[in-house]
């Protein structure tokens, strides 16, 4: 396996449906400007509560993708 480096970055995805819908949300959200995506971990999960009715999920992650270098960018050129 050759060396990697990952960075890790917190997002936090929102749905009126379900915490499984706001990970995906976050994740897919994420993707249209992230490459190589590799693992996502929730962190956390709550709920927006307005006049006592849940309005909102929320799910934070830990979504972790592959550093690319100055390197690695010249060498896909």
């Amino acid at each position: 396996m050759a060396e990697s480096v990952y960075k890790v970055l917190e997002l936090i995805g929102t749905s009126t449906k379900s915490w499984e819908d706001a990970a995906m949300v976050a994740v897919k959200q994420a993707s249209r400007t992230l490459r190589d995506l590799r693992v996502a971990e929730v962190i956390e999960q709550d709920l927006v509560i307005e006049g006592g009715k849940v309005e909102a999920f929320r799910t934070k992650l830990k979504v972790s993708f592959k550093y690319q270098g100055e390197n690695d960018r010249k060498k896909k050129r």
